[in-house]
């Protein structure tokens, strides 16, 4: 069991669901009007579904006023704030200004209960870590164990390597690990890196980073952007960021997605071999990605406790949808991946096969199809930060 901070009375992997709603989504990077999204009924409907933690951050554009908009409405209609868990990040201000100084993490921190209309958040994370130096993200990570309304302290960013340094030096640092890593984009049909080793059945490999992140103490390792930003759909992302360019005037992806162009086609034709196989590239990326995270973060360990079944660990995973329609589908797609699994240990339950011949499917179009098509883009990470990236801080606040 994980080394509990001041605040927690368990540790993250039995207070979280393995599935949460993402509200990155709640934001123009992704569609051109948020306040137009039926984001209350998304967020209802989520907990409905039995979804009931939400991930955002104050960099999100209007997400945390939206979202802490949509929880107020369901706490009036009776839903205990209790219920559900409330993740947000702190420390990115914009594409190029970052602040983890005490001060800035206080004020954060402030903001964010007063928009998500709550006395604590259940977990923090310092938001891409990368951008800045190991030594900022240690003086932030002991700045938010100290605040009593924040009880799980995590670190989220891209490169993968970066976030086991930052872990283990955290842990060698402090005495105290991580509750929480969050991953993006590096467990995808695309991009494996976080537990590429695993994926192929190597199970003892040290320097796999899910390996190193568990050995650094980190409680749960949670998987977010199965999709890779959009980068894994039927309609792709344009390859020409210009507005003029007519391919690009309905994606706000373009505009800002760090892929380069050939990855971009290269997805494109992606998209067109399952269009070929009688299936949805999103479909079979969330299928995949979900089912081999519940794996994977398992024999890692570095799950989530399923709800009522003490000790029954899976990889939790963070998505991101745009409708109602697109929740439904992927929590049918996890319910699917749990029917899989289950067959594992019951493979004469006839009503699990149907689950278990779709993930088959998936897996055998992914290794056999889709894996060898993306061929030198395989594993790409594209830099984050961008060389020559320096950060337009701005002035400190010296007092809240």
């Amino acid at each position: 069991m994980a080394k509990l901070t001041s605040h927690q009375s368990r540790p993250l992997s039995e207070l979280l669901p393995p599935l949460i709603l993402g509200t990155a989504t709640f934001n123009t990077q992704y569609v051109s009007d948020p306040l137009q999204m039926p984001y209350r009924r998304i967020v209802s409907r989520a907990l409905e579904l039995g979804v009931t933690a939400f991930d955002t951050s104050p960099y999100y554009g209007p997400s945390e006023v939206l979202l802490g908009d949509a929880l107020a409405a369901v706490q009036e209609a009776g839903v205990s704030r209790e219920s559900y868990a409330i993740i947000t990040k702190a420390g990115r201000i914009a594409p190029k200004v970052f602040d983890y100084s005490p001060a800035h993490i206080r004020f954060s921190i402030l903001r964010s209960l007063e928009r998500l209309h709550t006395s604590y958040l259940d977990l923090v994370y310092l938001h891409d870590v990368e951008f800045v130096s190991p030594l900022e993200v240690l003086e932030a990570v002991r700045e938010l164990r100290r605040l009593p309304q924040v009880r799980a302290v995590g670190i989220s960013g891209f490169p993968v390597l970066v976030l086991c340094d930052l872990a283990e030096m955290i842990m060698q640092e402090t005495g105290v690990p991580l509750d929480a890593v969050l991953s993006y984009g590096h467990f995808t049909v695309q991009n494996c890196s976080l537990a590429r080793s695993e994926v192929m059945g190597v199970t003892d490999d040290l320097t796999s980073p899910v390996q190193r992140l568990k050995a650094a103490g980190v409680d749960v390792v949670l998987n977010a952007s199965m999709l890779n930003m959009g980068l894994l759909t039927s309609t792709g992302i344009p390859p020409d960021p210009s507005p003029k360019a007519e391919s690009s005037s309905d994606s706000p992806l373009a505009k800002w997605h760090p892929s380069p162009p050939a990855l971009r086609l290269t997805c494109k034709t992606l998209a067109e071999k399952v269009a070929a196989a009688g299936d949805r590239l999103e479909a079979v990326a969330i299928r995949w990605s979900l089912y081999e995270w519940a794996r994977v973060g398992t024999l890692a360990g570095v799950g989530i406790e399923l709800p009522g079944m003490p000790g029954v660990t899976v990889g939790g995973s963070v998505m991101g949808v745009t409708s109602v329609d697109e929740l439904e589908e992927t929590v049918l797609e996890w319910e699917g991946v749990l029917e899989a699994l289950e067959s594992q240990t019951d493979p004469n339950a006839l009503s699990l096969s149907s689950s278990r011949s779709k993930i088959d499917s998936a897996s055998k179009l992914v290794r056999e199809v889709l894996w060898p098509a993306l061929g030198e883009w395989k594993d790409y990470s594209w830099a984050s930060p961008e060389p020559g990236f320096v950060n337009e801080r701005v002035v400190q606040r010296s007092s809240i």
